[in-house]
């Protein structure tokens, strides 16, 4: 039986930073970093290792990529200098792509839905009009339960004005460049997809 590596390739050629999955020794030392290290299931090293032994299913549909949260210890810690926040991110969004991705996943909803459309609507990050999204996403009932949930953090960033409360505050200045640069990269990343 011949040894599959088109999985493999695949990754290496279509995910962002994918082609850096070779370099991995191997060494756990990123697991060992991970502040979320124990929940994972398969940490950095073995999801790498499923990309590289042809393992697509346990990998595409592991839950996996989405636990990162970028603090980077990985990447710092990295005795190659891997930039494994990087690919496991590339890996998620190789897994949405494909259509292996849960599209009701909580951090594959934030942040393809809730946050990328926070952001291009009006070129900036919103945080009142974010934190709304995020809540309401689940219906008005949920978002008043976790609005309430969070009052006591809300008003304490208000009075210390960390929050700014008005969740409607008009797009960047110069936004047409900045709309016209998202269509232009959406263009060539689709260009892309359909030559892969």
């Amino acid at each position: 039986m011949a040894y599959d590596l088109s999985f493999a390739q695949d990754v290496y050629k279509n995910s962002e930073m994918g082609h850096w999955i070779k370099m991995c020794k191997q060494c756990g030392v990123c697991a060992g970093s991970c502040p979320l290290g124990p929940h994972w299931e398969y940490s950095p090293r073995q999801l790498f290792q499923l990309v590289r032994g042809g393992k697509k299913e346990e990998v595409l549909k592991s839950q996996s990529m989405w636990m990162c949260t970028s603090c980077y210890n990985c990447i710092v810690r990295c005795p190659r200098g891997l930039p494994i926040t990087h690919i496991v991110h590339g890996l998620a969004r190789y897994a949405s792509v494909k259509g292996y991705a849960d599209p009701n996943q909580v951090t594959n909803r934030f942040a393809t839905k809730i946050f990328w459309t926070n952001i291009v609507s009006t070129g900036r990050v919103g945080e009142a009009m974010l934190t709304m999204r995020l809540y309401f996403v689940d219906g008005l009932a949920a978002g008043i339960q976790r609005g309430l949930e969070m009052k006591d953090s809300a008003l304490g960033m208000l009075m210390t004005k960390r929050l700014n409360p008005i969740p409607f505050r008009g797009k960047i200045k110069g936004y047409a460049g900045f709309a016209a640069m998202i269509a232009k990269a959406q263009e060539l990343e689709a260009k892309r997809e359909a030559g892969a």
